[in-house]
């Protein structure tokens, strides 16, 4: 059912919850307690996460980890290469539409495979398995400002974050985004990207 009341925490408030959480891992202060069953029956009533994020399905990439999450604050989509499709969309769509999460976060990570197989399908005419090339032609338009010309480091860097910043674009034109900014309502979408060796999530402009 779709929550009909107005989600209490901001799109600000959101935001700024996951960089204290992502401040936590990083300086080794995460607090992973027990979940108490108390806690586990009151989240069988229902959710009403703070952010929704849509990010890479890296083993080294988990969102509830690196933002020091509890159970039921964070909606989390996980695809190779945080790309877009039918499915992720629908989710997405549920998130906004049915529990109304005012942050939405587009989150990459450096040394993205998914990202390094489409740059070698780019610019070296490398082949993939077939269903590996579909998801890799939902990254290859993002590809179109890289620089051919860089380094194989700092060129999987520029391209890992066109790729985020290339969903995020999509997003922005999808009706239901269009409609919520002409609709005055606070919610957000912003890209991320995720340092490995870091643990530092790095918000983009």
């Amino acid at each position: 059912m779709a929550n009909k009341q107005p989600h209490p925490w901001t799109a600000e408030q959101a935001l700024e919850r996951l960089k204290e959480g992502n401040a936590r891992f990083v300086n080794g202060e995460a607090h992973f307690p027990t979940v108490q069953k108390e806690v586990l029956a009151d989240l069988t009533q229902g959710q009403q996460p703070y952010a929704t994020i849509l990010g890479c399905s890296d083993s080294r990439v988990p969102p509830e980890v690196i933002f020091d999450a509890h159970l039921g604050e964070l909606f989390v989509i996980r695809v190779a290469g945080n790309v877009l499709g039918n499915s992720i969309l629908g989710t997405l769509q549920y998130a906004g539409s049915h529990l109304k999460t005012p942050l939405f976060v587009v989150m990459g990570h450096e040394g993205c495979g998914a990202v390094q197989a489409a740059l070698a399908s780019r610019f070296e005419g490398a082949s993939h398995k077939s269903r590996i090339e579909v998801l890799l032609e939902n990254i290859l338009p993002a590809l179109d400002g890289v620089d051919p010309g860089l380094a194989p480091g700092p060129m999987l860097s520029s391209a890992v974050e066109a790729n985020v910043r290339w969903t995020v674009r999509q997003l922005r034109e999808t009706p239901e985004v269009k409609a919520a900014v002409a609709g005055g309502t606070r919610m957000q979408l912003v890209g991320a990207i995720y340092e490995l060796e870091t643990g530092r999530v790095r918000f983009l402009d």
